[in-house]
């Protein structure tokens, strides 16, 4: 499937339709899992959505579904952060790591500054680690009990980035894990 980017105004003229969006789809992998009409227009009122370090975009299929939704933050940063959400109905096909393969695609062509690209799941959605290494990304982080569970304790975050020149070049820097000893 052949995916694009639409940037959108997700704050503005666009609103409706992502508070749709992200209220009609369960995210069980987020830390607010199925946000309410109201933990969006907070969360817009509060600028995660559309302030100059925040772009959203619609993820959409080559008809011009809607697949998905990407936002970027700290967009102003050499290390741009990855919030990616895929409609349910099209999770589960394979389609995330060429969803992510088009939003870095966008990140390095049209963010010249940009050196590093960072994303972070829960230590349980395996389906996401997986296409972050499919897709080129290596992880870099694992810290621990840090993301918030709703009615549970809390588990890992994983952090997994990809650098620019690994994008140019298409190869994985290694990362020494162990690098200090005692």
């Amino acid at each position: 499937m052949d995916f694009s980017l639409q940037l959108l105004d997700a704050s503005g003229a666009d609103s409706d339709d992502v508070t749709r969006f992200l209220t009609s789809n369960e995210f069980p992998f987020h830390v607010n899992a199925r946000p309410s009409h109201e933990d969006v227009a907070e969360a817009m009122k509060a600028g995660s959505y559309g302030t100059p370090d925040h772009e959203v975009f619609w993820l959409r299929a080559g008809d011009g579904e809607t697949v998905g939704l990407v936002r970027l933050d700290d967009v102003q940063d050499p290390t741009p952060l990855l919030d990616l959400r895929l409609a349910e109905r099209y999770r589960g096909q394979g389609l995330g790591t060429q969803a992510l393969a088009v939003v870095t695609d966008f990140v390095f062509t049209t963010m010249p500054a940009v050196t590093r690209f960072e994303g972070q799941t829960r230590e349980d959605n395996i389906a996401m680690r997986r296409i972050f290494l499919r897709s080129g990304w290596l992880k870099e982080a694992h810290y621990r009990e840090s993301w918030p569970v709703e009615g549970a304790a809390p588990l890992a975050s994983v952090a997994y980035a990809i650098l620019r020149r690994d994008w140019l070049c298409k190869e994985v820097t290694p990362l020494v894990w162990e690098d200090v000893t005692l």
